[in-house]
């Protein structure tokens, strides 16, 4: 008897695309709605899918709401390691605070939905331990960048050791960002970060009266 077949690469495909727009469209949702308002039906309405192609992909409307956090912190994850790695060994900390700065994903939609997950995650422990989770790889990541530069700028003692500097990095973000929320300035905010990044770093930068 023949070993049963793969399914054939377009329905892998197919289903790629199925479940990315159902993110999108959750994304469009989540944030015009809040997440405890919205419903799998609308989301369902949004993406142009039947609640069939929903429960295929996802069992609950927690389960895309997390998979959705994971795409989208994971994409700023990524930008910040790649910002960071482009001075090879050493780590010129001015050029990549530059970098991070440019590239790094500030949305207000994406703020509204992740602080639905932070609001959620002061109730849920287990909504908390993925959160957590996901603050403790990103600054491991960027502890681990700044811990094997080998110096064109010294970090300040203030810091302590790279941990504390990359603690240091993730709520000057945090803090931005809330700022963000309620101005709507996304220039003024990579302004602000560029600057509060820079002095937290190098000791170099003055930050703003």
């Amino acid at each position: 008897m023949e070993p049963a077949h793969e399914p054939p690469a377009r329905v892998t495909r197919r289903r790629v695309r199925t479940r990315a727009r159902l993110l999108d469209a959750a994304f469009a949702v989540f944030a015009a709605k809040g997440f405890g308002r919205a419903t799998i039906e609308e989301v369902c309405e949004a993406a142009g899918f039947s609640r069939g192609a929903f429960y295929s992909n996802f069992a609950t409307l927690d389960e895309l709401f997390f998979a959705l956090y994971r795409e989208r912190a994971g994409l700023i994850a990524g930008q910040v390691a790649d910002a960071l790695a482009q001075d090879g060994p050493d780590l010129d900390v001015s050029a990549s605070v530059d970098r991070v700065t440019e590239v790094l994903l500030l949305d207000v939609d994406w703020l509204l939905v992740k602080t639905d997950f932070l609001v959620r995650a002061a109730r849920d422990p287990a909504v908390a331990r993925a959160l957590l989770d996901h603050r403790a790889r990103l600054r491991a990541a960027v502890a681990d960048r700044l811990a094997r530069a080998r110096g064109r700028t010294a970090l300040p003692a203030v810091l302590g050791d790279a941990d504390g500097a990359a603690r240091a990095v993730v709520a000057a973000y945090d803090g931005v960002t809330t700022q963000l929320l309620l101005d709507r300035d996304v220039e003024a905010a990579r302004a602000w970060l560029k600057q509060l990044l820079t002095a937290l770093l190098t000791d170099g930068g003055r930050i703003p009266s």
